[in-house]
């Protein structure tokens, strides 16, 4: 092929990457490593179709060039991005063409842009499918499920002209008291790394390069403030919150974005040990290393100088920029010898790379080959939206005769300012919907409920306030209905009023709340539900009625002791458009509640942290209330019951360099329906290792579907990284040692098997490693389910 070694198709990507990067300015250099434009600001929506702006040719020609741009098709409260001047699924794939074709065709090297958009839950733009949130998914337990809609979400994206997706995935819910706890998938450092391997393998598979959102230890800020400090010491930075991370890297992602929060003193786009050490020498990840918006400006404060500034994120390990000022810099940066020439080169090469291996140079408007709309995948998006909202729904108490809903139930109230509220169903990150997509609770009562039956409504309260003057009206037609449903919960749908900082962070009026409780900037003090809420909640249970509480949530709300007040409790982590059909299905019994919590649901406030894995050093708890949480992570009912025998080892000796064996446990559907149950597997120490052992920590689970009266055997093959733990330098090991393996329905309802863990060859252990003599042997098995307030013996309280 004549012409440039970089236009090369057939070239091997470092030898295309080195010679455009050869040919390339200092000016172009920097080009390549920001992306400071809001991508609603590059057209303009007229009456004859989308133009591009002069603000999107001036910024390409101030560095012959563009890097990336972000955000082309997002539309949002933040973006002010609307039907009425956004980008319509009809007209994205043209207009992200004619976004590329300016800038290949007005820059010297014609290097393609990285289109960046926001993937939350589904593609945040105008006619993008929605997906329920993060922690509803992790709520499903079903990695499989997730990777079809992640594809999905990713062919999306890519039909419409877009590279890569930002998707929050890394963050662990430590407090939920943080606004964000929505964008989580749970607590568990396990549990996320399998959504995250199921998020990035689904991505790529359509096609999608996927950025990886927060690197590292975002979730563990202090009091859940967003943003704010974080006292992670090193081993549980590793522990806890890179697992997922680590996953994510494996599978294939393209980028991680560095985290607002600091580690160690340092933000983490300012921390080497963090993005060279660990996430390149140690890892060997070769992809992006993205700043979280305006996260390299906030440097300044260290620095004392912009120029400064851009050069200690660039050294430190970060690539590309995302809206600050100092990226922009860092040719004078270069120039007054603050960072190497050497260094920006890493960073351009490895977005160069990036769009080589997206194909960008070959799809480009150069070539005459625009964006191709990706076909999308079986079964539809939409429909995989709906069955994600299902299997998360998770039923929390049951008083056993309350639910399925029957035919006996005629009269039907649907209560509560949740109850027909499409926007409270959707999270934060969401696009304006079209009217007429989706279903609120009622929509899906009213369609499920058999012929004749009279369903009624009243919010009888708002979402925020102690406003009461609802409550009669609601009170009324609970007091007339044979069961009353009632929807309460929270919101982070943004509105005309919400006011936002720089980086689209809400901002929450000082000291009280508006119309959002949750969502990036809400955080809260008080993780009751609001006052109207519980007043609500109060009067309608003392009508006698039978109740059945739905909580549409973003966040576990600390709740009170229900049991005798309501007759059901179901937790629908917002569930997305199609999550009041998904509801609904439960109610009347068309399905049966799958869920299990990703997340400890606490007493109150004043009891975090209330995760299941913490350090367990055999606290009993507080004088004044229980230290356990209200529903432990894992927890779930369905409508049936289910026996579980104790786990059986093949083995109940391994050494630590083959320790290999497997864990059975026969599951029994002893109930009347057919189950789909989750079989989860814990690993407790219980003597050796090198530091202090957690409570117990989720090391596998799988899912059986029995029939009634149906028994099945769970297996899991047990190997190094279900037993592994960190040794003194924070590598993975199998320690000697004695421990636990807990299979069971949740982390607070299951039954032991001992193994112990030798050396080779085997040998008695030494001084501070010996068994206490109440221990039962390796191959025993007791069940652990103490009473209320009881203590766990040679485990956690």
């Amino acid at each position: 092929m004549s012409g440039p070694r970089y236009r090369d198709p057939s070239a091997p990507v470092p030898e295309r990457v080195r010679d455009l990067l050869a040919r390339m300015t200092l000016r172009e250099k920097v080009g390549q490593v920001n992306q400071r434009m809001y991508g609603w600001h590059a057209y303009t929506r007229t009456p004859e179709g989308h133009r591009i702006s002069d603000a999107f040719r001036a910024e390409v020609a101030a560095y012959d060039g563009m890097g990336a741009l972000y955000g082309l098709q997002r539309a949002d409260a933040w973006s002010g991005v609307g039907y009425a001047d956004g980008i319509t699924a009809a007209d994205a794939a043209g207009v992200a063409n004619a976004v590329q074709r300016h800038v290949v065709d007005n820059t010297r090297l014609g290097i393609p842009v990285l289109l960046v958009e926001e993937v939350p839950h589904g593609h945040q733009a105008l006619d993008g499918t929605v997906l329920p949130v993060n922690l509803a998914v992790g709520a499903t337990w079903d990695p499989e499920l997730y990777e079809a809609a992640a594809a999905g979400a990713g062919a999306e994206l890519r039909g419409r002209g877009g590279h890569v997706a930002l998707v929050s995935a890394l963050d662990l819910v430590r407090d939920p008291r943080w606004g964000r706890t929505e964008e989580c998938f749970g607590e568990d450092p396990y549990l996320a790394a399998r959504f995250t391997e199921a998020l990035v393998r689904g991505m790529r598979a359509a096609g999608a390069a996927v950025v990886l959102k927060h690197f590292a230890g975002q979730g563990a800020t202090l009091g859940g403030r967003n943003s704010a400090a974080t006292e992670l010491g090193a081993r549980e930075l590793h522990e806890i919150h890179l697992a997922a991370a680590r996953a994510g890297v494996r599978a294939g992602a393209a980028g991680v974005m560095a985290a607002y929060n600091e580690f160690e003193g340092l933000p983490c786009v300012a921390h080497r040990g963090l993005l060279r050490d660990l996430l390149r020498r140690r890892w060997g990840f070769d992809g992006l290393v993205m700043a979280d918006g305006t996260a390299i400006d906030r440097l300044v404060r260290l620095t004392g100088d912009p120029v400064a500034a851009g050069a200690l994120a660039l050294d430190a390990g970060c690539d590309l920029s995302l809206w600050d000022a100092c990226f922009p810099r860092l040719a004078e940066a270069v120039t007054r010898g603050l960072v190497a020439e050497e260094t920006l080169d890493g960073a351009v090469a490895r977005v160069l790379t990036l769009k080589f291996r997206l194909g960008l140079f070959e799809q480009s408007p150069a070539h005459g080959a625009p964006p191709q709309p990706v076909p999308p995948p079986h079964p539809p998006l939409r429909e995989l939206s709906e069955r994600l909202a299902r299997a998360s729904i998770t039923l929390l108490a049951h008083d056993g005769r309350t639910l399925p809903l029957t035919e006996r139930a005629r009269r039907i109230a649907v209560l509560g300012p949740g109850a027909d509220s499409l926007p409270q169903q959707l999270g934060d990150y969401t696009a304006p919907q079209r009217p007429g997509v989706g279903h609120t609770i009622l929509d899906g009562v009213r369609a499920a409920a058999p012929p004749g039956t009279d369903v009624t409504h009243a919010p009888g309260c708002r979402l925020v306030g102690a406003d009461l003057d609802g409550v009669p009206r609601a009170v009324a037609l609970a007091a007339d209905a044979d069961v009353a449903v009632l929807v309460l919960g929270g919101s982070s749908a943004r509105g005309e009023d919400t006011a936002f900082a720089a980086n689209g962070a809400a901002l929450p009026p000082e000291g009280h709340l508006s119309s959002t409780t949750a969502g990036e900037g809400v955080d809260l003090a008080d993780l009751r539900l609001p006052a109207g809420q519980r007043e609500l909640l109060r009067a309608v249970a003392a009508t006698g009625v039978p109740v059945v509480v739905v909580l549409v949530q973003g966040r576990p709300h600390a709740l009170p002791e229900l049991s005798g007040t309501v007759g059901a409790l179901l937790s629908a982590w917002y569930p997305g458009p199609w999550g009041g059909r998904a509801v609904a299905d439960v109610l009347f019994g068309a399905a049966d509640p799958e869920g299990r919590l990703p997340v400890s649901v606490p007493r109150s406030s004043a009891q975090l942290p209330a995760y299941y894995n913490g350090k367990d050093h055999g606290y009993r708890g507080y004088a004044d209330q229980s230290a356990r949480a209200r529903h432990a992570f894992g927890h779930g009912l369905s409508y049936t019951t289910v026996g579980y025998a104790p786990p059986r080892l093949s083995r109940s000796r391994v050494t630590s360099d083959h320790p290999s064996l497997t864990c059975r446990v026969t599951v029994h559907n002893t109930g009347e329906r057919p189950v789909r149950e989750t079989v989860q597997l814990y690993v407790r120490r219980v003597w050796g290792g090198s530091s202090w052992p957690r409570a117990r920590e989720l090391r596998g689970f799988t899912r059986l579907t029995l029939a009634p009266g149906q028994a099945a055997e769970a297996v899991f093959e047990i190997g190094h990284e279900t037993l592994a733990s960190l040794d003194r330098d924070l590598e993975s090991a199998v320690e000697p040692g004695e421990l636990a393996l807990e299979t069971g329905p949740s982390s607070d309802r299951t039954q032991e098997v001992r193994l112990l863990v030798e050396t080779e060859p085997a040998r008695v252990p030494g001084p501070g490693r010996r068994p206490t003599p109440e221990q039962p042997s390796a191959a025993g098995s007791r069940t652990r389910h103490p009473p209320e307030g009881g203590t766990y013996r040679n485990g956690g309280t």
